[in-house]
């Protein structure tokens, strides 16, 4: 759905700019201004033409790489997300998945997380093509998590049959929920105790 002050454009994925090749620098300042609004203001009051004002380019800058705000606003925190939660390799299993459930609690932890979180949950609800475009992400995401699990099999560090969605999505999922609700995200410093709980259950 466009905002207001956003010109009808038609849908579909970001239009690929013609001739010379994109600019990462600039590309990084339209995502960059996505985020602080989408912050600010939501999704329904933010529109392109705001981005295009706050990252200082050309409206048709904009545009030319996204065909909707929807698309807009996934790709800026997919950017987000991907730089705040890298995939590790640090040679330990347990180790990586310390490292990733400390980023993402660290991330869920901040005022610009929360609000972020809250606003992938919503859009998706609202919107079904959003929510395709996210779960698109968290597949691909999850693919190439899928190389944390295989070098953990390799050394002998998870048996091949474990469930490794869950793993994967578990932590995610409680961050989401405590978003959702209004409740206070988790501390850090809890990645460890959610590495012992995924990796030994709650058995004595």
């Amino acid at each position: 759905m466009q905002g207001s002050g956003d010109c009808p454009v038609p849908t579909g994925h970001p239009a690929a700019k013609q001739g010379r090749p994109r600019d990462a620098e600039l590309d990084g300042r339209i995502l960059d201004a996505t985020l602080a609004l989408l912050t600010e203001r939501g999704f329904e009051h933010t529109t392109m033409d705001d981005v295009a004002q706050r990252a200082s380019v050309a409206k048709a800058t904009v545009y030319r790489r996204y065909s909707s705000k929807e698309e807009l606003a996934v790709d800026a925190v997919k950017r987000l997300f991907d730089r705040e939660v890298p995939v590790p390799d640090t040679g330990s299993f347990r180790e990586d998945l310390e490292q990733v459930y400390a980023d993402l609690l660290t991330f869920a932890a901040t005022p610009h997380g929360q609000a972020l979180v809250r606003l992938a949950v919503t859009e998706s609800c609202r919107e079904a093509r959003v929510g395709a475009m996210y779960l698109a992400w968290l597949r691909r995401r999850e693919a190439t998590c899928q190389l944390v699990f295989e070098r953990a099999v390799d050394r002998g560090e998870l048996r091949e049959d474990a469930p490794q969605r869950l793993v994967f999505e578990w932590v995610p999922g409680m961050i989401v929920l405590r978003a959702v609700m209004g409740d206070e995200p988790m501390d850090p410093s809890a990645a460890a105790m959610l590495v012992d709980l995924a990796l030994r259950g709650v058995a004595p």
